[in-house]
């Protein structure tokens, strides 16, 4: 399986970003499932699949988790 880094680098060219599963996102911030599924009640988005799951663009998790840190810290 490829890495993040290494699928990120073959979409480069293309404008495009690899999408995270769950676990992925768990694994990359130390979080439970439990903890994903809050976020995505609180908002954090979430990628449309013509499949059962969920998908996570990691640029746009990054910019939800930064917004809700500063209106935390507001």
């Amino acid at each position: 399986m490829a890495t993040l880094a290494a699928r990120a680098e073959t979409l480069r060219p293309t404008g495009l970003t690899p999408l995270l599963t769950t676990e992925q996102l768990q694994a990359l911030y130390g979080v439970s499932n439990w903890t994903v599924n809050q976020w995505v009640q609180r908002g954090c988005p979430v990628e449309p699949t013509p499949f059962r799951g969920r998908r996570f663009d990691l640029e746009r998790v990054q910019a939800w988790i930064a917004a809700e840190h500063a209106a935390a810290a507001a």
